[in-house]
């Protein structure tokens, strides 16, 4: 039989020192202000650096929203179809995610960019490169 063991009531305490409990509890987690976005890096001084914004996929698709796209997938080991392309108004894009919707029938549909290949514009994309150049 497992006895019961009451948990040390020191380890309930915050720690003190440069491991403060953070947000989340755990030590070492410091807390972030509200004010700080999300991907930025805190600098040992205290100072903030802004996140920059860098050349991925959804970020470039996220600049031509709205615009109609082309794309080829893959699916291993689908009998059905092993390859299927895709065809409508770029509606959203995510880390995993894209949403494209068919102009005819209203219809949207959620694809995986694990399954992507490549894609296709019909029109010059908007595309801001890294760094502040832009193209």
């Amino acid at each position: 039989m497992f006895q019961k063991v009451p948990w040390p009531a020191a380890a309930m305490q915050p720690m003190v020192g440069p491991f403060q409990t953070g947000v989340s509890g755990f030590p070492g987690a410091a807390a972030v202000p509200p004010s700080v976005p999300s991907g930025s890096m805190i600098t040992p001084g205290g100072a903030t650096v802004p996140p920059r914004e860098e050349s991925y996929v959804e970020n470039i698709l996220r600049m031509n929203l709205g615009k109609v796209a082309t794309l080829y997938m893959t699916y291993e080991n689908n009998r059905e179809w092993n390859a299927k392309i895709f065809r409508g108004v770029l509606e959203a894009a995510g880390r995993d995610h894209i949403i494209i919707s068919d102009p005819a029938t209203g219809r949207r549909f959620l694809l995986l960019t694990l399954n992507l290949d490549y894609i296709t514009f019909d029109e010059p994309l908007n595309y801001t490169l890294p760094f502040g150049a832009s193209r």
